[in-house]
């Protein structure tokens, strides 16, 4: 069985990860389970170490055999892309394919509040995309990347490493640099866009203090910056983003952060009630008055989540617990999965019981949001899908 063959079945599988290691049958991640594909043989080191090598360039082989690790990526001719992970374990080489859809997926097929539309349209400031590895950062970016593209005319350019999604032209215009073959860092690559008239910069991740410095200043400037943080939600965001900084400069960062944000959304996978893949739980944080005082003032910044909640009607923003609520509601996952995802699986449970917490004002208004049948019909289809 060779690559090919085992990526088209892991694509035709509808799966998200592809672990190829020595001594085991290739596995494949499937709505979050890793199976391994029936049938398949063992993989040799030889084998593997073979088939890595055959993807790589010069460059890359130089590095890995430097470094024992490598990022790379490829592609399967009318089948998919994949952003590729080779690392050295125990002296071979085991690798990790991520499946990346050729097509850039709107967010109607990916079930995302219509929020999210709104702050695409935005033209200057700080938007976050968050979650744990796998959560679909990196899609949900591209798929606010393709709105801008289809609805302004704006120069983008992105920072990837490596480039995921393949954007072509509409009414913008899409540089993608990938680090290793167009620029050599995430720092370098954003100084470098703030002279080359960006409407749009789009920074894969935030990795280090350089990159999160050049990324504020930029949306200080008038530009639109988008990236991703591994952050659970909007609270752990802003205290990641003021600790990557020295205690004598996390004043003036708390000031900027504030004065820049514009939404940050965090994301969960949850399995659907019905086995058939999984649906995204969604927080999302929009830079209200109040929600920038709660970033500015230290002592305040643990009010976050509850400046989220009680958000709803006006502002469109919502916490974990509020969409885990609605996607119960809906019966597209289950309880048990709905409290072992929640944020506070005590007040979650009573809630659901119907026994009211002291922080009730916020269920309320979410409730309220949905009882119109019109507008409960418009929600299922528009954030979750039709099922």
């Amino acid at each position: 069985m060779d690559l090919n063959d085992i990526l088209t079945i892991a694509v035709k599988a509808r799966g998200s990860d592809v672990h190829i290691k020595a001594g085991l049958q290739p596995i494949v991640r499937i709505d979050g389970k890793l199976r391994p594909i029936p049938n398949a043989p063992r993989m040799s080191a030889d084998a593997i170490r073979d088939m890595a090598y055959t993807m790589m360039n010069e460059k890359q082989k130089k590095h890995f055999d430097e470094f024992f690790e490598v990022d790379l990526s490829y592609g399967i001719p009318g089948l998919s892309r994949f952003r590729v992970s080779a690392y050295s374990q125990r002296g071979s080489v085991a690798m990790v394919f991520r499946i990346i859809a050729f097509g850039v997926p709107a967010f109607g097929a990916l079930n995302l509040p219509p929020i999210l539309e709104k702050l695409s349209l935005e033209e200057r400031g700080l938007i976050l995309v968050t979650g744990t590895t796998g959560c679909g950062k990196s899609t949900t970016l591209a798929a606010m990347i393709d709105y801008i593209n289809e609805n302004r005319t704006c120069n983008i350019i992105t920072v990837e490493d490596p480039v995921e999604y393949l954007h072509k032209d509409k009414k913008s215009i899409i540089s993608q640099r990938e680090i290793g073959f167009d620029t050599l860092t995430f720092a370098n690559a954003l100084k470098s866009a703030l002279r080359q008239d960006p409407d749009v910069i789009l920074v894969g991740e935030m990795r280090d203090l350089e990159t999160i410095e050049t990324a504020l200043t930029a949306a200080e400037t008038g530009h639109l910056v988008m990236s991703t943080l591994h952050t659970l939600d909007a609270a752990e965001t802003v205290n990641r983003i003021i600790s990557v900084f020295p205690p004598y400069h996390q004043r003036q960062v708390r000031m900027q952060l504030s004065n820049v944000i514009k939404g940050v959304i965090s994301q969960r996978l949850v399995p659907r009630a019905d086995g058939k893949g999984r649906v995204p739980a969604v927080e999302v944080m929009i830079g209200t008055a109040r929600v920038r005082e709660c970033i500015d003032d230290k002592e305040k910044t643990k009010q976050l989540p509850e400046a989220i909640a009680q958000g709803v009607i006006s502002y469109g923003m919502q916490t974990f617990d509020q969409s885990l609520m609605s996607l119960y509601t809906r019966k597209l996952i289950t309880y048990e999965e709905a409290l072992r995802q929640s944020s506070n699986p005590d007040d979650f449970a009573l809630k659901v019981s119907g026994i009211s917490s002291t922080s009730d004002l916020s269920w309320d208004q979410f409730e309220y949001k949905e009882k119109p049948e019109e507008e409960e019909k418009k929600m299922t289809i528009d954030r979750f899908g039709d099922g």
